[in-house]
């Protein structure tokens, strides 16, 4: 059983954002939310409220009773890119040129560790 959380339109560029999703993935979910709280970047903070967000849709299901939050991991978790503000700056001889100001698309899959049966 699996649940998901997606944070859309957050305004930081997604290359910087899947440096620090890439800490978590694959991850149980404590030691994720604990790699979260002390990156010293500002991407981690609307991973860690996304992640939070996955966990509580998790124990939120039907079959919220059976879940152990202790056996949850990060299966996946990966970031697309949103829209970008297109302004103009003063370049040299007072040219116009483009900047791109990047937003990205935050989506975050919880699941249960399944156990092995020998």
């Amino acid at each position: 059983m699996e649940a998901r959380a997606v944070a859309k339109y957050v305004r930081i560029s997604p290359k910087k954002v899947r440096q620090v999703v890439d800490l978590v993935r694959g991850v149980p979910v404590g030691k994720a939310l604990n790699i979260l709280h002390f990156t010293h970047k500002a991407a981690s903070e609307p991973i860690e409220k996304t992640l939070r967000s996955a966990v509580a849709n998790m124990l939120n299901n039907d079959e919220a009773s059976k879940i152990d939050p202790e056996d949850l991991f990060v299966k996946d978790a990966y970031v697309d890119m949103g829209f970008s503000f297109r302004r103009f700056r003063a370049a040299s001889m007072g040219r116009p040129m483009r900047m791109r100001r990047r937003s990205c698309h935050i989506t975050i899959v919880v699941s249960e560790k399944e156990e092995k049966v020998a």
